[in-house]
C-alpha cells in the first residue's frame, strides 16, 4: 500500500465544503508564544487571541476534552482525563513510540507528552477531528503527528510501535478479530496494546450482536463477555491478556453539553431504568486490557 499517494489523496479532505471555512478560520488565528498546562484540562494561556470561541464553535461538535484556551472553556461531552487518569498507573511512554488509534481531536495525545515519549501518532480518518487537533496545536506547537489513516493502515505505517492505545474503536468494528490482528502487525517485537471496549457481564465465552442500534449508537457490532474478549485477543495472536480495570459509563463522564449537537448518555438509556441502554440491553460496561506481542 502506497502511504505517501493516500495522504495526498486524503489532504483533499480538508477542502470539503464543510470543512474548508473552519480550515480558512483556523488560518486567520494569530500566532504568538503560549503557556501550555497538561492536566486534567489541557490548559492554553498568554497574550489573548480573538474570536477564540467563534473559531472553536465552529468545529462543533467537541467529543474529548476538556480543552481551555485563555477564557475559552471547550466543555466537551466526554470527560476524557477520567479515563485517562484511570490508565495512567497502567502504563509508561518514556522513551516509546506511541500510537493511538481513533485519537479523535488529540487530547491523550496532548496529556501523554507528560511521559516523554520517542514519538506519538495519532491515526483517525476524520477532517473535523484533525481540525480540531490543528486549532489545540496551533498553540500547543507539539511534534505529535496526526494521520488522517485508520487502523487498517496500521501494519504498512513506516515504524512499527512500542505502544498502541486503541481506546473505544473495536465495537465498531464487524470483524473484531481482524482488527486485533491489525493491531498485533502495527506493533515492533514485545509491543504492548492498551485496548478499551464495551463488555457484557457473564463468564461465558458470547457476545451480544445488536440488531440495528446500541444506546442508539447503529455502528456497534458486538459487545462480548470479557472471556469472550480474551479468545478474540488470543486467536489473534496476542502472548498476554491482563484485564487492567473495569467501569460502567454514568452522566458525570459522558454527558449533553453547548459543545455538542444533538444526544449524550441520558438519552442513550432507559428512562425508567439506567441498568439497560433503550433498546434493552445492558448499559454500556467498558473493559480495559493490556495485550502483548511476545513475552519472550
Amino acid at each position: 500500500m502506497n502511504l505517501e499517494d493516500l495522504r495526498k489523496d486524503r489532504q483533499k479532505w480538508m477542502t470539503w465544503k464543510n470543512i474548508k471555512p473552519i480550515r480558512d478560520a483556523l488560518d486567520s488565528i494569530d500566532d504568538g508564544d503560549f503557556e501550555v498546562k497538561l492536566g486534567d484540562v489541557v490548559k492554553i494561556s498568554g497574550k489573548s487571541v480573538k474570536n477564540i470561541e467563534k473559531v472553536a464553535r465552529l468545529m462543533m461538535p467537541w467529543r474529548k476534552g476538556p480543552f481551555e484556551i485563555f477564557d475559552c472553556y471547550i466543555d466537551s461531552e466526554w470527560k476524557s482525563n477520567i479515563k485517562y487518569n484511570l490508565l495512567r498507573k497502567h502504563f509508561s511512554l518514556k522513551d516509546k513510540r506511541v500510537a493511538d488509534i481513533g485519537c479523535n481531536n488529540g487530547y491523550y495525545l496532548f496529556r501523554m507528552q507528560e511521559d516523554a515519549p520517542k514519538s506519538l501518532v495519532g491515526f483517525d480518518p476524520s477532517p473535523l477531528y484533525k481540525t480540531q487537533f490543528d486549532f489545540i496545536n496551533h498553540f500547543v506547537k507539539s511534534d505529535i503527528v496526526y494521520e488522517l489513516l485508520g487502523v487498517e493502515h496500521l501494519e504498512f505505517y513506516e515504524e512499527k510501535f512500542d505502544i498502541i492505545f486503541c481506546l473505544g474503536v473495536l465495537y465498531h468494528r464487524s470483524d473484531p478479530v481482524a482488527m486485533l490482528k491489525q493491531l498485533f502487525r502495527g506493533l515492533d517485537k514485545q509491543g504492548e496494546v492498551v485496548l478499551d471496549t464495551f463488555y457484557i457481564d457473564g463468564e461465558d465465552e458470547m457476545a451480544l450482536c445488536p440488531e440495528s442500534s446500541y444506546s442508539k449508537i447503529p455502528n456497534i457490532y458486538f459487545v462480548p463477555t470479557i472471556p469472550a474478549l480474551k479468545n478474540w485477543c488470543l486467536r489473534a495472536g496476542f502472548s498476554s491478556f491482563e484485564v487492567l480495570e473495569t467501569s460502567t459509563t454514568d452522566a458525570d463522564e459522558q454527558r449533553k453539553t453547548s459543545w455538542i449537537e444533538g444526544q449524550s448518555l441520558e438519552d442513550f438509556l432507559d428512562p425508567n431504568d439506567s441498568s439497560k441502554t433503550v433498546e434493552g440491553y445492558p448499559a454500556p460496561k467498558r473493559v480495559y486490557v493490556k495485550l502483548i506481542k511476545d513475552k519472550s
